[in-house]
């Protein structure tokens, strides 16, 4: 396997007397669907706003590429290629697609209209329509508002929104909760696709088929600590249950968690 892109080494988060995150580790490596899993309260949630740049840890480190890194905000964390795709999706609902897919990173005419901030529309609806036709995404019109869209569909625009923008880590939080089977399965080929191109996806998730059927590898946190270290491929739903759990000793199948 090739060297960890993403690192998160003992970790440990408290807020007042509750230790969310208590030694946490956690791996990505470039090119793979890393699934990260636990019960509720486990500390993904504190695990993933710390590897974002949301919140900074109290203890612990977190690397890139080997080498210590502070992710203050999640603008620190996009100068590494990090972005995240939130379970609100985090969309303008009265802005179009193209608009969406730019948020935050607009496009400028040139020239004096430029300097007095008028965008250059037409370039970002051309940009998100190229984005959008390489994910495989189908939205009739960019132009429509995304409070008009399906669920599906306002998912993928904030899937390509993050894949536009990160060429090294994604992660997407819940991807395809709330979503019909037909639109889970657009939303998995994406992830697939993403990881094609040679980006880390990082998956969190409570739905332990999709988790297989999708994820390279599984990490698995339980009271704020990795405690497995799992191959999708050699893995079933009992024994990732098992190991969110503490029901199943996963000792003989993981890594060094």
């Amino acid at each position: 396997m090739t060297d960890p892109l993403l690192e998160a080494r003992k970790v440990t988060k408290r807020y007042g007397h509750v230790h969310a995150l208590q030694g946490a580790d956690f791996t990505a490596y470039p090119g793979e669907v890393v699934a990260l899993i636990g019960d509720n309260g486990a500390g993904k949630s504190t695990l993933v706003k710390t590897l974002s740049g949301t919140i900074r840890p109290d203890e612990g480190e977190v690397l890139v590429d080997g080498k210590p890194v502070q992710l203050g905000s999640p603008l620190d964390a996009r100068k590494y290629g990090i972005e995240t795709v939130y379970q609100d999706l985090a969309l303008a609902q009265d802005l179009d697609a193209a608009a969406n897919l730019h948020l935050g990173r607009e496009l400028y005419r040139g020239g004096l209209l430029g300097r007095l901030g008028v965008l250059d529309r037409a370039a970002m609806r051309r940009s998100a329509v190229a984005a959008f036709r390489e994910l495989g995404v189908d939205l009739r019109d960019v132009g429509v508002p995304v409070a008009a869209l399906s669920g599906g569909q306002k998912q993928s625009v904030a899937v390509a929104r993050a894949v536009v923008f990160a060429n090294r880590i994604i992660f997407m939080d819940e991807p395809t909760a709330a979503l019909g089977v037909v639109q889970r399965g657009r939303v998995l080929d994406t992830i697939k696709r993403v990881r094609d191109r040679g980006i880390a996806v990082v998956l969190i998730s409570h739905n332990m088929p999709e988790v297989l059927s999708v994820a390279d590898r599984v990490e698995v946190l339980r009271l704020g600590s990795r405690v497995a270290r799992l191959t999708a491929a050699d893995t079933t739903v009992e024994e990732l249950v098992g190991a969110m759990t503490g029901a199943l000793d996963a000792a003989g199948k993981e890594g060094a968690a």
